[in-house]
């Protein structure tokens, strides 16, 4: 399974309108399910983001294609990274 965490920062538009925030995430959980993608966990934070995506899929492509199509809209910038479980990041090492 591939896992991506993505770091969420509201734009302009995703201030102005942080009152369906919410309502949007629900929708997103909606696309990633017919994506194919897994919303492992979906967070708001006070700080330098706003909020944090863990995202997991069989074909890393499908979690890239949602994360361009949820910066499309123009609510939030992302920073998307790779994650790896223990036992994961060991098979990376003994490669």
């Amino acid at each position: 399974m591939i896992r991506y965490i993505s770091l969420l920062t509201f734009t302009e538009k995703g201030v102005a309108d942080i009152g369906d925030s919410t309502h949007r995430a629900h929708e997103f959980d909606e696309l990633a399910k017919k994506s194919g993608v897994n919303v492992e966990g979906q967070y708001w934070t006070i700080g330098s983001r706003d909020g944090v995506l863990v995202l997991s899929a069989e074909k890393e492509g499908r979690i890239l294609h949602l994360l361009s199509e949820l910066s499309a809209r123009g609510y939030v910038r992302t920073e998307s990274m790779r994650a790896f479980t223990h036992g994961e990041f060991d098979a990376v090492l003994k490669a």
